[in-house]
């Protein structure tokens, strides 16, 4: 079996300015410009895990070299009822690493590793985004 070249990104909003396919255009924006395919993108419009069925999530999971979760914050206390945990969960289970940005994180390194998240980044900007998307041009 081929190992699938192209990131599945999973975007949410990333704060009142920035949307989810700003956030998704940004990190995708990076990633081409640090090596990487264009990768396949899936717009989150809310925090219900239910609209992954919508997106055909999990057939596109198992087409995904990795999954990328872009989200406004990661934090310990409300990630087990948000899509990113969801997101995680599935892609652990699936055997697909898992990356994750977000504008702002309060997971220590034992709850990453309890996602399986590989690496989370912070961004706070458009810029900072497009710098996150080429540092995992070079991971995924």
């Amino acid at each position: 079996m081929l190992i699938p070249r192209r990131a599945l990104l999973v975007s949410g909003a990333h704060s009142a300015r920035i949307g989810a396919e700003a956030a998704a255009a940004a990190l995708a924006r990076g990633l081409r410009a640090g090596g990487a395919p264009e990768p396949d993108v899936a717009l989150l419009d809310g925090d219900g895990a239910e609209q992954l069925a919508a997106l055909g999530f999990d057939e596109r999971l198992r087409d995904a070299r990795a999954v990328i979760i872009a989200v406004a914050a990661l934090d310990p206390h409300t990630i087990a009822r948000g899509v990113a945990f969801e997101v995680a969960t599935r892609a652990r289970q699936t055997g697909v690493p898992a990356y994750a940005v977000a504008r702002e994180s309060r997971l220590s390194s034992f709850d990453a590793r309890l996602l399986d998240l590989q690496l989370v980044l912070q961004a706070r900007s458009v810029r900072a985004l497009s710098a996150a998307g080429r540092r995992l041009a070079q991971v995924v």
